[in-house]
């Protein structure tokens, strides 16, 4: 049975992946991000969460997507460089990603499609899924639950001391 720790993703605006598998033995948090969503500010709020629980073993993964109403239009230049100069995003980020069209789905929310249904889709820009150390999805959270709400930071500190 696949597990998140079989996914890869292009990097943002560079050559290579980012595969999941690097990320066994810490907890990821894999958020739908858009530039021009009225939740964007939530870049800082994960960018603080990541700077704080990196060293604890949390990795904040970016995944840019123009599914939910057009809000990450630009390129992928455009999008690290409205990172950078925004939010001084330091967490890694990922390619563009289709989620809603079923056809062009990314594997790892197809995964998600496949183990949970439909319905555990992201309705919006900023849904959150939480990867445990072993690679298995351990919680999702909604676009408005923001990062540092007691129910997601709990959950991290539950994945982290697993």
């Amino acid at each position: 049975m696949p597990n998140a720790h079989d996914f890869t993703f292009s990097k943002l605006n560079e050559p290579g992946e980012i595969k999941l598998s690097d990320y066994a033995g810490k907890a990821v948090l894999v958020v739908n991000v858009a530039s021009a969503c009225g939740l964007t500010p939530q870049y800082r709020e994960l960018e603080a969460l990541y700077e704080a629980k990196a060293p604890k073993g949390l990795v904040v993964l970016g995944v840019p997507c123009n599914d939910f109403g057009g809000q990450e239009a630009g390129t992928e230049k455009d999008i690290r460089t409205f990172c950078d100069n925004s939010y001084h995003v330091t967490f890694p980020m990922t390619g563009k990603v289709d989620i809603i069209p079923s056809a062009k789905r990314h594997p790892f929310y197809k995964w998600i499609a496949d183990e949970l249904g439909e319905s555990a889709l992201p309705r919006w820009n900023f849904h959150k899924y939480l990867v445990g150390k072993d690679g298995e999805l351990a919680e999702a959270f909604s676009s408005k639950a923001a990062p540092f709400e007691p129910a997601v930071l709990e959950a991290i500190h539950r994945a982290l001391a697993a």
